[in-house]
């Protein structure tokens, strides 16, 4: 196996050559794996079962001295993975079989019964602790893990019931972490004899039927604290491609008792997979792994079992960790834009990429993959219009290569429009702004000034379009009805255009809007289908209008006659343009009383209205403008927060990080200038540390990669002190007279910052 002697018989070998059947290109990260059917309780135990006592003991005991990766593939066999075709033949219901079939088949095997308890474990620990004699602890752990068996001896709650349930494992959770906590401090030869007893327990329990109590056995042994050594990721790596291998119904139980872990352990476990995977990509030492080349399959082993981890943290309300908890920052070393191809290329296919399971890729990575994507595009467009020029022999003009937006202050949003409905085939090209009337060229700073001026004229209250929530400090799309909604595709495309230029934005969605922006994450090819209809619920009205939300809340926890009480019918009133205007939220609904049976019905449909129906063609309008720029396969791989990071970046100005980052070119961090410039700076009021970054870098919004991404520059110029700062927002670099003292340099930093807007030559 993996280039390794195997005791298989020819026909294991082909089988063992089998990819891992589970794999996902979900958002989570889980739950679009290879289907196999849903095991009855009845599931019969495999005839191979019947070998387990004879069981495979030759390796452990053979071990000797410490263990470690070398002498385990010394010698000379791995653990069996368990293949697809294998376990899809034998997770069958013992009531689909024939009755002649059914007699040979034993019952299911007969848990011994151990009686220690965890007060009983401890004060054994205590007396070998003092007394120096480990003899009892040591038979303890030497038959805990012997086997699958004697694992849900000691640690099942009832050793012979059978706990199928999802909602409750029937583990002792707290005689699990004691026997752990423990483990580590105990004799190395101890330690020792339960690394062999999993050995010997992954290799008889290869084969077989996938229990209750085999799946309980994995979720115990995964939480073992010595796979955190190096020198045991041989056998955690078996572990972890068994774990994976099994089916969709298995892992639904494992991701529901995964959850019911304390967030401390459920951290541990999920920190100890990413380590794994860092550290079989980029090892310390040359020789302290197997070859790569022979345990291929470990990191796609470890990354789908991560997954159902995040899958438990995504189902978990609130969730156990913040999702930004499971990037692996060493993924930003490695070739991302080849796992972005093989995954374009092969999807959810048995050729493994990290994109397929999304939630361990950083945004910064799936930033850096979205810019590429959209450069090879621009490159693509800029091309395709150069050799249509040529072939019609047509003189070449260079602008053909970009996006050229031609403006007027005083007519920003209408010229705006037009321009980019009227080349709304180019909007895939380099955006390049001209100001009419200013002399300035644009190498991304007119741009970032174009951006940030539309953006604040669009959300102005008396424009219209869109209502500041005052509680939930957001906006929402106005649901004023009318014949043309170009000026919401105008908002959707520029939000488009921000995220393919790499422009932040300072815009105030709530993150319900995100996720409708993917319901579904790449638009349609029918123009007609329904786009943007997240389901909504009322943490999401949440969000949005919370005092509505409570008192709906209210209504479906009233204990009194909710109809005579509240007199409401399924019909809702809306103000629009100053008229109040009715709408029925199912038919005849005007006419249907709002009751204690039907009230769950009534909060869903109108929570669904409002955050819906009232603002579709609104709604409709602004994600095709949005995807008729951003189109690409990269936004399946984002999450509604990661979207919103990249339209919106950080709103956290840490002025300390932009110090650390900083570049100079004329000074030294040492002068007396740039030391007063600094004190200056992160003594300001935030609103005037906003104002210093947008006269900088010509937006007041922080890059997904953090300050550093800025490459914010200090440069000194050689004028007067009389001179104000002066800034070039193309290069994010702030210009500096030499000032002398701290008051003088605040007095004119703050008149330049303060008198920002615009470009001029006087």
């Amino acid at each position: 196996m993996d280039g390794e002697h195997s005791a298989l018989s020819g026909v294991e070998r082909e089988r063992e050559r089998l990819p891992p059947i589970y794999t996902s290109s979900h958002p989570a990260g889980f739950g679009r794996g290879a289907k196999q059917p849903f095991p009855s309780l009845g599931t019969f135990i495999s005839t191979l079962s019947q070998r387990r006592e004879a069981g495979v003991r030759g390796l452990a005991g053979g071990m000797t001295g410490t263990l470690t990766s070398t002498q385990w593939i010394r010698h000379g066999r791995e653990l069996p993975p368990i293949c697809s075709d294998v376990r899809q033949k034998q997770r069958l219901s013992i009531d689909t079989l024939p009755p002649e079939v059914k007699a040979p088949f034993p019952s299911d095997p007969i848990i011994p019964l151990r009686t220690k308890t965890t007060k009983e474990f401890q004060e054994d620990m205590d007396r070998a602790v003092h007394s120096g004699d480990w003899r009892e602890v040591r038979e303890f752990y030497l038959t805990t893990f012997d086997s699958f068996i004697e694992i849900n001896a000691a640690f099942k709650r009832e050793a012979n019931g059978s706990f199928n349930t999802i909602d409750d494992s029937g583990v002792n959770a707290k005689f699990v972490n004691a026997v752990y906590d423990a483990l580590l401090s105990t004799p190395q030869d101890i330690q020792k004899s339960v690394l062999k007893g999993i050995i010997n327990s992954l290799l008889r329990e290869w084969k077989g039927p996938r229990t209750k109590d085999d799946l309980r056995a994995y979720f115990i042994l995964v939480q073992n604290p010595q796979y955190s050594s190096t020198s045991t990721y041989v056998i955690y790596a078996h572990l972890l491609r068994q774990i994976a291998a099994l089916s969709e119904a298995d892992h639904h139980f494992l991701v529901h008792w995964l959850k019911k872990l304390s967030a401390r352990r459920f951290r541990q476990l999920v920190e100890r997979l990413l380590q794994f995977i860092s550290t079989r990509l980029f090892p310390a030492e040359p020789d302290e792994l197997p070859p790569l080349a022979k345990c291929s399959w470990w990191i796609p082993s470890a990354t789908k079992v991560l997954g159902l981890f995040n899958a438990a943290n995504s189902v978990s309300s609130p969730p156990i960790m913040p999702f930004t908890d499971f990037y692996n920052i060493t993924l930003e070393h490695i070739d991302f834009m080849e796992e972005y191809r093989t995954w374009q290329n092969y999807g959810n296919s048995n050729r493994f990429s990290f994109c397929q399971f999304p939630f361990i890729l950083s945004t910064v990575v799936k930033k850096a993959i979205i810019q590429k994507d959209s450069e090879q595009q621009m490159i693509s467009q800029a091309r395709q219009s150069l050799v249509s020029k040529v072939s019609r022999r047509q003189r070449v003009d260079m602008n053909l290569l970009f996006l050229n937006i031609k403006v007027r202050r005083a007519q920003l949003l209408s010229d705006s429009l037009d321009e980019l409905m009227r080349k709304r085939c180019d909007l895939k090209k380099k955006l390049r702004v001209t100001f009419v009337g200013e002399a300035g060229l644009d190498m991304g700073g007119l741009t970032k000034e174009w951006f940030l001026l539309l953006v604040r004229q669009i959300f102005h209250t008396d424009y219209g379009m869109f209502t500041y929530m005052k509680d939930s400090r957001c906006h929402w799309f106005s649901s004023w009805k009318c014949d043309n909604y170009s000026e919401f595709q105008l908002v959707g495309t520029l939000m488009g255009l921000a995220v393919y230029n790499s422009i932040a934005l300072d815009i105030h969605f709530p993150l319900y809007c995100y996720r409708k922006l993917l319901t579904p994450p790449t638009a349609p090819c029918d123009q007609n289908a329904l786009v943007g209809m997240a389901t909504a619920t009322l943490d999401d009205l949440q969000q949005i209008m919370p005092e509505l939300a409570h008192g709906l809340g209210e209504l479906l926890n009233y204990d009194g006659n909710v109809e005579e009480d509240f007199y409401l019918t399924f019909q809702v009133f809306q103000e629009e343009m100053g008229v109040v205007k009715s709408y029925n939220l199912k038919p005849g609904g005007d006419k249907i009383p709002v009751t204690k049976q039907n009230r769950k019905e009534y909060v869903q449909l109108y929570v669904d209205f409002l955050l819906n129906k009232s603002i579709y063609k609104q709604f409709a309008a602004f994600y095709h403008g949005f995807h008729s720029v951003c189109a690409s396969d990269a936004l399946m791989l984002l999450r509604p927060e990661e979207v919103e990071m990249l339209v919106c970046g950080s709103p956290e100005l840490d002025m300390s990080a932009l110090q650390k980052a900083a570049q100079y070119e004329g000074y030294n961090k040492t002068d007396s200038t740039v030391r007063c410039f600094w004190d200056v700076v992160l003594a300001f009021p935030l609103e005037l540390q906003k104002k210093l970054l947008h006269f900088a870098t010509g937006s007041d919004r922080v890059p997904v990669g953090g300050m550093a991404d800025l490459n914010f520059k200090i440069a000194k110029i050689e004028v007067s002190t009389d001179w104000l700062p002066i800034s070039h927002t193309c290069f994010n670099q702030i210009c500096l007279p030499p000032y002398r003292t701290r008051k003088e340099l605040k007095h004119k930093l703050t008149i330049a910052i303060s008198n920002a807007e615009g470009f001029g030559l006087e």
